[in-house]
């Protein structure tokens, strides 16, 4: 057995800091980062709930409208 303490992978906290950290180093605006957060975000719910608008919209908390908007804006494939 080793004697250095076992590396635990970074916490969520940490690696969204570390996303930030490099986004702000690249110059990139705070509209873009939110929009892409969003547009990813809404695309892996659609993934998990088989591209149905209903039980993504309730996973999500937005109007059933609403999320039609997004995946519109946002040009997401379902």
């Amino acid at each position: 057995m080793s004697d250095s303490p076992a590396t635990k992978p970074p916490r969520l906290k940490e690696r969204l800091e570390a996303m930030c950290v490099e986004m702000i180093d690249k110059g990139i605006l705070f509209s873009e980062a939110m929009g892409q957060f969003e547009k990813c975000f809404i695309t892996e719910v659609l993934r998990r709930d088989e591209g149905n608008l209903v039980r993504a919209s309730e996973r999500l908390g937005l109007h059933r409208n609403t999320l039609a908007k997004r995946i519109y804006q946002y040009k997401i494939k379902r």
